[in-house]
């Protein structure tokens, strides 16, 4: 049977995994830290955790000043918080230093549930990714999340890791090739293909399972790293496939389908529809009604996919 985990804690394991054999590693949080399950790592090494308050700009701030002196420092808050209140902070004194600092932000997208849309950050991935030397992973499961915290690790530069906070089942194995900027082929398909990034990704092998059922061979392409993004997959795809579905939870604007249609444009005659949040805030309710009232199941997927085909519905 399948493992089930919540990705915040398998990036607080992961810390704690990372912090053994690298001792430049730091943690720091914004008073979050048995949300975001850095709490792990504070219980661990206690003198390498540092909690600033709600005080995330400065938390940012120190993270920088920790990189300069030589530490690899991962900042974890709600990734509302930590992309917005600290926006200015992760342009100008991170990222435009090129500072190796790391943002292991959680509670991300509308899967934070009952806290509503005042904590549920749609636009996230968009505000990180226009920032000039920031690499972002979006992993889709536990074991994914161990990864890309290791990845990270091992850049130099800042990254952005987009933690989920549901409880998920882990369907990818720990030989699963995890390398940034390159996508995974999950499921072979010559009729259309799904390309997703995040919780997504499950979403989309089920729906392809339902298409395999009417007949239709959809192809799965699991995008893991928004930035820098793997254009030559996505080309590829397109041109086995001649038709295109980009799903995420995320808005439609500046993430994953964007990235998706800025690859296609001019290079590909590809049919092509994006799926995700419609330039809308989020609301309060359990993550599974959400991606239903969003359009983010299986069957919304499902349906997308046969309306580009010319399929009947």
């Amino acid at each position: 049977m399948a493992e089930s985990k919540s990705l915040r804690v398998a990036y607080g394991e992961a810390l704690v995994e990372l912090g053994a054999v690298n001792d430049k590693v730091v943690v720091l949080d914004a008073d979050l830290a048995h949300a975001t399950m850095t709490s792990l790592f504070q219980a661990k090494y206690p003198e390498r955790f540092f909690n600033f308050g709600l005080a995330e700009a400065n938390m940012m701030g120190a993270a920088a000043g920790m990189a300069h002196s030589g530490l690899i420092p991962f900042a974890s808050t709600f990734a509302l918080f930590g992309t917005g209140r600290a926006y200015e902070q992760i342009r100008n004194s991170i990222a435009y230093v090129g500072a190796n600092v790391k943002f292991g932000l959680s509670h991300s997208g509308l899967s934070v549930g009952e806290d509503g849309g005042s904590h549920q950050s749609v636009e996230d991935i968009a505000l990180m990714r226009v920032v000039p030397n920031m690499t972002i992973f979006v992993p889709c499961d536990s074991a994914e999340t161990r990864k890309a915290v290791f990845a990270a690790a091992e850049i130099d530069g800042p990254v952005y890791i987009r933690v989920a906070r549901p409880v998920v089942e882990t369907f990818t194995g720990p030989d699963s090739p995890f390398i940034p900027g390159k996508a995974n082929l999950l499921k072979e398909g010559k009729d259309i293909c799904i390309v997703a990034t995040g919780l997504m990704v499950k979403e989309a092998l089920a729906a392809a399972g339902n298409l395999a059922g009417r007949g239709i061979k959809a192809g799965v392409l699991n995008v893991h790293t928004i930035k820098p993004f793997d254009s030559e997959a996505v080309l590829a795809a397109a041109n086995r496939c001649g038709a295109v579905v980009s799903v995420e939870e995320h808005s439609v604007i500046g993430g994953l389908g964007s990235a998706v249609a800025e690859t296609l444009a001019g290079k590909s005659s590809a049919a092509f529809c994006r799926l995700g949040i419609q330039d809308r805030f989020g609301q309060s309710g359990k993550p599974a009604d959400l991606f239903k009232a969003y359009g983010l199941t299986p069957a919304h997927i499902e349906e997308a996919c046969l309306r580009l085909l010319g399929r009947q519905v």
